[in-house]
């Protein structure tokens, strides 16, 4: 064997221990994410939180749980670094655990930005439909979101539930003078919300500017009536209303001075036809915003961390839910911002302008109706 076949063998191996190193600590991440799915979805991480030092007994009384599943639960928390044991030593049932400090952000305080225990959720839903996603592969269709279950929908809810809520409407819009102005200014806003699922981009904005009045539009039902059910809750029903619409059906109609669709234009069949409804409603005065992943301009061989983690979501969910309907646009999660750009155009857009928010997970474009005088 010659010196570079040999130096070729080398590397061949070193990518194979690679690639195994990589499974194994995948497949551990994977279990970190059921487990935890697990975690929030019993209560048990609430109860840690709110009780502290806990044996197993005390936590499958606090959350109606049976205490031989909770004490393996507890101990695998704890080895993977989420919970800490007080004594090791002692025998299983007297073993006490509790969160480590910082955790209970992360995993109960749904207030919090750094709250990711709904990622759990997410992943859970991503994965219920698994066989059907096997089939859809083999024979070019679908999978309709409603598949994908009420993880899926709760999961995405509670990711963007705080950010919507906490930073929308005193960070993003206000950062855009134009859009902040007319929200606050008379006669009051109206504003479209474009697949608004659970409604809290909605009810951020309301909450931000008390003058506006909100709409929003969504495909799935029980998406609607959890939103309406929490515009009730926050007390802006007479605010902020959802109805059951599809966003590329020319019917939509209305006039609003501001339509926005936050991390879903990848995710429509027709996504044309919703950007030129879009359109329409904004009409010359109005703006339109879109919110969307942040992946790179072109595609490459090695993308970052981020992107992989947007690939992720697109092979499992976001692709396969676009073409649930045909024809499809067949967009996937990572809509770079050249076939947004390339939509718009096509929808009867002037201009698509990338807005200076920095965000570590989306890009914001302002779509322009009208060009400026030559």
């Amino acid at each position: 064997m010659g010196n570079q076949d040999q130096i070729s063998v080398e590397k061949a191996n070193q990518r194979r221990d690679q690639l195994v190193e990589r499974l194994l600590q995948s497949t551990a991440g994977t279990f970190d994410i059921f487990s935890i799915y697990l975690g929030d979805r019993l209560g048990f991480y609430q109860a840690l939180s709110d009780n502290g030092w806990l044996t197993p007994h005390e936590l499958a009384a606090h959350t109606d749980t049976y205490e031989r599943y909770v004490q393996e639960w507890l101990e695998q928390q704890t080895v993977v670094g989420i919970l800490e044991v007080e004594d090791a030593h002692v025998e299983a049932q007297s073993r006490r655990f509790r969160l480590l400090p910082g955790h209970a952000e992360v995993l109960v305080e749904r207030d919090s930005l750094n709250y990711l225990a709904p990622l759990a959720q997410i992943v859970v839903g991503a994965t219920y439909p698994l066989s059907s996603v096997l089939e859809a592969y083999r024979t070019g269709g679908g999978v309709s979101y409603g598949d994908y279950g009420v993880d899926l929908r709760e999961g995405q809810a509670g990711m963007n539930r705080a950010t919507f809520l906490r930073v929308l409407g005193t960070e993003w819009l206000p950062s855009i003078p134009d859009v902040h102005a007319r929200l606050q200014d008379d006669p009051p806003a109206r504003v479209a919300d474009i697949g608004c699922g659970y409604g809290w981009s909605s009810i951020g904005i309301a909450q931000a500017y008390s003058k506006v009045f909100v709409d929003g539009y969504d495909l799935d039902e029980p998406s609607v009536k959890r939103a309406n059910d929490n515009a009730r809750k926050a007390g802006l029903s007479d605010r902020v209303k959802f109805h059951v619409r599809d966003a590329s059906t020319p019917s939509l109609a209305g006039h609003y001075d501001l339509v926005t669709a936050f991390e879903c234009v990848h995710d429509m069949s027709d996504p044309v036809a919703a950007l030129r409804t879009m359109l329409h409603l904004a009409g010359e005065t109005g703006a339109v915003l879109i919110m969307d992943e942040r992946v790179g301009e072109t595609f490459t061989a090695k993308g970052d961390e981020l992107e992989g983690f947007f690939y992720g979501f697109s092979v499992l969910h976001c692709l396969p839910a676009a073409m649930a309907e045909q024809p499809s646009a067949q967009t996937g999660t990572v809509m770079r911002p050249k076939t947004l750009r390339r939509y718009a155009e096509e929808a009867g857009f002037c201009d698509v302008e990338i807005l200076p928010i920095d965000n570590f997970f989306f890009r914001f474009y302002r779509l322009q109706a009208l060009c400026p005088a030559a």
